[in-house]
Order: C-alpha cells, then structure tokens, then sequence
C-alpha cells in the first residue's frame, strides 16, 4: 500500500470518527418544553440570555419556551408531561400538593427568593404605610395570588380587615382605575404594578409599594418546577439546566440594560425603557436579596419554608399539611460555591 493511499485512509477514518462523535453528541441533545405561568415580561430575562449566550445547549439542551395562562395551568401541563420544566409560584405549587392525587411535583430553583405580592397605594390618599390602609378601597382583580396571603398578613400587622373595602376588578384595568382615582389602591406584584403605574404617569413620589415582605410575609415566589418522571429519567438534564439559569442569572445581573433588551425583543409591542426598570425592580427587590447574598441563588431555607407554609395555611385549609421536603428538592442545585453572587 502506498504512503500517499495510507494517508488517505486515515484521513477518511479521522472524518468518520469526527462525525460518528458528532451524531452521538447531537443524539444525546435533550429536549424541554418549558413554560412561563404568565406572558413574557424583563423578569424572565435570566432564560432567555442562558439561550442567546449558549449556556443551555452547551449543557447540550434544546429548549423551547411557551406561557400558560397562571400558575395552575403550567402546573397541568408539567403535571401531564406537556412540559418538563415550569416557572410558577410556589405557593400556587403548595396549594396544587394538597389536591387529590396531585402529581409530586417539586420545585428544583427558586428564581425569586421573596414573592413579589403587594399593595400598591398612593400618597395622595393618605397611605404610607400598611396601617394606613384602614377604611380604604382596594382594587383587587380575579385570582389574584397575593391576596391568598393577605388573611395572614393581617393578622400579624394587626390590620382589622372589616374596616377595607376590597373591590372585584379585571387585571387589565387594574393600574387604570388607581392612577383615575377610583381605588386608593390595588393588590399585585410590586414589579409589576408600581411599575407600570410610573410608566402611566402617576408620580413615583405618590407612589408607596407595601411590600408583604417588608410586613412579615414569608413566602418565596416563582420557581422552577419538574415533571416528576423527568427528574427521575433525566437528572442531569435537569441539573444542566440549573447550571445555565445561574449563568443567565449572572449575565443578567452583570448587564441588566442587555438582560432587559432581549426579553423585549420576544415581546409583542415591548416597551425597552419600561422592562429595564421593571428588571431592575426585580432584581433589587425579589431575585438579589440578602438571604440569597448569604446562601446563593436557587435554593430554600427549609425552616422559613416551613413559616411561609403556615401562613398560608390561614386562609388554605389544608387536607394534609405538605412539609417543606414535598415542596422543594435540592438534589439539582450545584455547590453553594458555584451559586453565590459576587
């Protein structure tokens, strides 16, 4: 055999090797369906930079993002195998456990580490402070979820909640009728709400945002959530993504203004100036706290899980009082070295 017919034939078995390699790793590519519980907004900025960036497919993952309609919905659709992973509150999750045969669903990373619930006021009606509220009318629209804490929230502030008048409303008129006049305030997210109210003209100086953290509220909020059956098939799918949310996250947090920007983009009719500051009222308020400066992103203390549990337990009679181990598995966080923020 020739020198020259050698080479060729080593050439050949090195291109056959590549692709063989190749195919093997596009095979071992994985798939997931994730869903949003609610339309796209700056907040979920953190999944969209861990796509554009490439931190998932290096962790060899295909993922593609749809949102349901709340909550409930993207727990069905993870609860079925429609979707592997979710974003939802984890109250909504606690709540979901308690129901008859209700899938094991656990939450794998909280995204924010305290829930965004809260009453947004105004000044100008004479409210600074949650005391304040006494003999007020708040705007409240169809299943809002903070207000499945506020019996709680309360309770502990010493707020007689006969003395409010709390108004049914749609979620869409919900800023509208507060910066009209009509309400002295309105229950929902901080980031939200406040926000958009800003963006509507309402001054921020009349603005107050009564956050139920700052009163006692224990709950965390949005977390990440696992079709049992694919925790268990694909763990290290499951750990992967993990891996790249924390390296979106640190993106995020080390340009917002670009975070913010390709959140928009994937937004129909987005307003660029208005998800920057709704991302950086995210961050600063729900996602960088000092628990999380303490104990790095994605994870729980059990004991405070523990709390937020009771507290909803005020307004939720539960069947069988779910313990913070049915709710969140750890198993899929990496060491807390990899996890904290600088």
């Amino acid at each position: 055999m020739s020198g020259f017919t050698t080479i060729a034939l080593r050439l050949l078995l090195a291109a056959s090797i590549a692709l063989t390699a190749r195919d093997a790793a596009a095979a071992e590519t994985t798939a997931i369906h994730f869903t949003f519980d609610r339309p796209i907004d700056a907040s979920m900025a953190p999944f969209f930079l861990a796509a554009k960036d490439g931190s998932l497919s290096a962790e060899r993952l295909n993922v593609s993002f749809n949102s349901a309609a709340g909550s409930p919905e993207a727990l069905a659709r993870v609860a079925k195998g429609d979707s592997e992973l979710a974003l939802v509150d984890i109250n909504e999750l606690i709540r979901f456990r308690d129901k008859d045969d209700a899938a094991p669903i656990k939450a794998v990373f909280v995204l924010f580490n305290r829930a965004p619930y809260a009453i947004v006021a105004r000044r100008s009606r004479g409210i600074h402070l949650l005391p304040d509220l006494d003999g007020k009318t708040i705007g409240v629209a169809d299943s809002d979820l903070s207000m499945r804490l506020w019996p709680a929230l309360a309770e502990q502030n010493g707020i007689d909640t006969s003395h409010l008048k709390f108004n049914k409303i749609s979620a869409a008129v919900r800023e509208p009728i507060l910066s009209a006049g009509q309400v002295d305030a309105v229950a929902g997210f901080s980031y939200l709400s406040a926000v958009n109210l800003r963006d509507r003209g309402v001054p921020g100086g009349d603005l107050v945002v009564l956050r139920y953290a700052d009163y006692g509220c224990e709950a965390y909020g949005f977390a990440v959530v696992a079709n049992p059956a694919f925790a268990v098939a694909k763990p290290d799918a499951v750990k992967g993504f993990v891996r790249a949310l924390i390296a979106g996250i640190n993106a995020t947090v080390k340009d917002p203004a670009r975070a913010a920007d390709e959140a928009t983009s994937r937004m129909e009719d987005g307003d660029r100036d208005l998800e920057r500051e709704r991302l950086r009222t995210v961050l600063a308020d729900n996602i960088l706290t000092d628990e999380v400066k303490r104990n790095g992103l994605g994870g729980i203390e059990p004991a405070r899980l523990e709390r937020a549990i009771d507290q909803i337990a005020q307004d939720y009679k539960f069947r069988k009082r779910p313990a913070a181990a049915d709710i969140f598995d750890d198993g899929f966080l990496p060491p807390v070295g990899s996890r904290l923020i600088n």
